[in-house]
């Protein structure tokens, strides 16, 4: 597919194990051609970890993106009116959002970007990573998946044995999902088996 011209809202939140997975992903957009405006959570954006700083990660999306990040509910507000955004990723997409994304809870950029490009009928493609996809999220992740112009990149249990309960995407399939998405497809098998862990 060719990206030229088209723009793309990489939104990630707070699963900070998964960010180096995340970066690469990003990079393949912008080596496809596309814009990609990048989105942080409020984690994302201040919070330093074992997985690296908040600074760094700043830094890099920045650099790799050419763009300024959207960070604030005010700065993401526009978005909607403006259209920006032809196909928006939510990657990592955590349990937390996820459920405020089920339930209509819009209380900060990612989950305001979200709430415009849904408002706007274009693509929002969900990578998920979370601990808690066949608990009490899993009511959450099904109201997603029957709602319209929302798809997800393939995702399994990333390791059933010690966390049966978690779901992990398959995040070097962003892109092609992405390209499914803008077609109003889902890219199949949606559901994998993927064991990172013996």
């Amino acid at each position: 597919m060719n990206w030229q011209g088209i723009t793309v809202g990489y939104a990630l939140s707070g699963s900070h194990c998964t960010l180096p997975e995340i970066m690469p992903q990003i990079q393949r957009f912008v080596d496809a051609g596309a814009n990609v405006v990048p989105v942080v959570s409020q984690s994302v954006l201040t919070t330093d970890t074992r997985f690296g700083e908040s600074a760094h990660w700043r830094s890099e999306l920045t650099r790799m993106t050419g763009n300024e990040i959207i960070s604030t509910i005010v700065d993401a507000e526009p978005l909607g009116p403006s259209k920006r955004f032809d196909v928006m990723i939510i990657a990592p997409c955590t349990g937390n959002t996820t459920s405020k994304l089920a339930n209509a809870m819009t209380d900060g950029p990612v989950l305001m970007a979200a709430k415009a490009q849904m408002r706007n009928g274009r693509p929002l493609v969900l990578a998920i990573s979370t601990n808690d996809g066949l608990g009490l999220n899993a009511a959450n992740i099904a109201r997603l998946l029957v709602a319209k112009n929302i798809y997800f990149v393939p995702f399994g249990q990333d390791n059933p044995a010690q966390k049966p309960n978690s779901l992990v995407a398959r995040m070097d399939l962003a892109i092609d999902t992405c390209e499914a998405a803008l077609q109003g497809k889902q890219l199949q098998p949606m559901i994998i088996e993927r064991f990172l862990y013996a």
